[in-house]
């Protein structure tokens, strides 16, 4: 009937906004990274490291998140054609608070939020805390929403409706991590999250450049969730880009 939008393509993409580096559990080093983003032909990398409480991935202290911030400055001014983000995989905490203050997330290009602990409590705690960080007005992505590993865990519970509420009215993307081992949102969650008007992130979780390859995998997640390029944050230009994450 004609009545199928236009799928989001690879080529769509400009850029990663979930990538780690050296600084904190990742193989390769920042400017390796960038490297690597730029010979794909995007037009940015978010290199976010994970936040100080996360000390089984070398966390960053707020000292360490200043000489990182000093790195990326440097890289960009030596770097042409791809702009290195400064930004962070910040921890969600048993609340919903973010791992650092509010004085030093203003600082972060890009701040996506994240839970890695407390995986077994109730339903209604980690929607809990998945709302109060969409309301963190410096959040501007939810990663890994669901928190599934294939093969080491399920889906922790929560109510994904009140979820992508929560996303939708506070300008919040959730991610489509397309990490091989985790890919934990489906086709399923995209279309009703697209239905609830939540906006997406379609990122590779990258520890290592070869990581970043993965990226085609979120995108055919978000092919069969009938995802559009004006779904999606990272195909805007850097400009655009920065005029969303401003929005929030």
């Amino acid at each position: 009937e004609g009545k199928m939008p236009d799928f989001i393509e690879a080529s769509d993409i400009r850029g990663d906004l979930h990538c780690h580096s050296n600084w904190s559990d990742g193989e390769s080093s920042i400017a390796e990274m960038g490297e690597a983003c730029r010979k794909r032909g995007y037009s940015y990398v978010a290199i976010t490291d994970h936040s100080r409480s996360l000390r089984v991935a070398n966390g960053l202290t707020i000292v360490d998140l200043k000489k990182k911030k000093r790195q990326i400055d440097a890289l960009n001014r030596s770097m042409k054609g791809c702009t290195i983000l400064f930004g962070t995989e910040a921890d969600i905490d048993n609340e919903g608070a973010i791992d650092y203050p509010d004085d030093v997330l203003r600082e972060f290009d890009i701040v996506v939020a994240a839970i890695h602990t407390g995986l077994h409590q109730s339903a209604e705690q980690i929607t809990r805390r998945l709302v109060n960080a969409c309301k963190n007005k410096y959040v501007h992505i939810i990663a890994h929403p669901t928190g599934r590993l294939w093969g080491v865990r399920d889906a922790y519970p929560m109510d994904i409706g009140e979820v992508c509420r929560a996303a939708a009215d506070t300008g919040t993307a959730l991610e489509i991590n397309s990490f091989p081992d985790r890919l934990d949102v489906n086709d399923e969650i995209c279309r009703f999250a697209k239905k609830s008007g939540v906006r997406f992130a379609i990122d590779s979780d990258s520890h290592h450049i070869g990581h970043l390859d993965a990226l085609r995998f979120g995108i055919s997640v978000a092919r069969r969730g009938w995802l559009t390029k004006h779904d999606v944050l990272n195909t805007r230009t850097l400009l655009n880009l920065r005029k969303e994450l401003k929005k929030k």
